[in-house]
């Protein structure tokens, strides 16, 4: 026994410090998973969760056979990729364009201006697109009327949804989102540079050869990370700019699980749709942390 405890005693200083994390994940992340089984139940409030009789998977069913499962799907899948399609590769541009940058106070201008964006709040943010996008005084109805064109009704229009969503999210986070590969840049030994400046390879040559090789195992983590929650479009922002006329393109399983589960009190068959996503976030994670590996030996575990 007291050989087992010799490693607790050697470093309790350290699990001393970090017992705040672990603290922080049982009562808030694990502890939580008590109330999963609910989407298994009819839940009923004065029986409470044990006493609920359960349902097997009546909700799940439900959820699938519904006139919404496929457009819920369709929308968070779409706008999730098309957030990976043109989100993960802009903080990388970003941060190959601002480490060649040999101007100090230029890049460090740059990187301000560039990191801004992420301090805005979401409501602030959404506020920012309706007033610039209003289809009567908004900054860029009038650019387009300067043009000769006609006021285009961005907010209202299905169409428009996913590209304002994402490319608004874009230049929120690109920024701020470049930082860690940034750090990764800094980490690449100059001498490899040095031997490529040598060899005669050109300072886009060098970008291609020895900056990407060199952060390419962040980037295949944070891959794996987006992948992972790629059915996670994030509620907030989604529910701000969703209104009656972009219902059709805006619709995803957050709000579908709001609407159902807070406004509808129907807690049961909520914590079923948001069990499946998160089943899914799961098995996705699981399978491009096999898939990436396999390839180049770098994962989460």
């Amino acid at each position: 026994m007291s050989r087992s405890l010799k490693p607790f005693r050697k470093n309790w200083e350290l699990y001393v410090i970090i017992s705040p994390v672990i603290l922080y994940y049982i009562i808030f992340e694990y502890f939580p998973m008590y109330g999963v089984q609910i989407a298994f139940k009819n839940f009923i409030a004065t029986k409470g969760i044990w006493g609920s009789p359960w349902v097997g998977f009546r909700h799940f069913e439900r959820f699938f056979d519904s006139y919404y499962f496929w457009r819920l799907i369709k929308n968070t899948l779409g706008i999730s990729l098309y957030q990976l399609a043109v989100g993960f590769p802009a903080p990388i541009i970003l941060a190959l364009m601002i480490n060649e940058v040999r101007m100090k106070y230029f890049r460090k201008f740059v990187q301000t201006v560039t990191y801004a964006p992420h301090f805005l709040s979401t409501v602030v943010l959404v506020g920012m697109l309706l007033m610039f996008l209003s289809p009567q005084s908004g900054l860029v109805n009038q650019i387009i009327v300067f043009f000769g064109g006609e006021p285009i009704a961005f907010m209202s229009e299905p169409k428009w949804f996913k590209t304002i969503y994402v490319l608004s999210g874009v230049w929120q986070q690109m920024g701020w989102s470049s930082i860690i590969y940034l750090a990764a840049l800094a980490g690449i030994d100059p001498q490899l540079h040095e031997a490529a400046k040598v060899d005669g390879a050109t300072r886009l040559q060098r970008i291609w050869h020895v900056n990407l090789p060199g952060i390419l195992p962040t980037i295949v983590i944070l891959l794996i990370l987006n992948v992972g929650s790629i059915m996670g479009v994030g509620f907030e922002k989604v529910f701000l700019m969703q209104n009656s006329l972009n219902m059709e393109a805006s619709d995803v399983i957050a709000t579908y699980v709001y609407r159902s589960g807070i406004l509808g009190a129907q807690y049961s068959f909520s914590a079923a749709v948001g069990l499946f996503n998160a089943v899914i976030n799961f098995i996705l994670l699981v399978l491009v942390n096999f898939t990436a590996r396999k390839l180049n030996e770098t994962s989460l575990w």
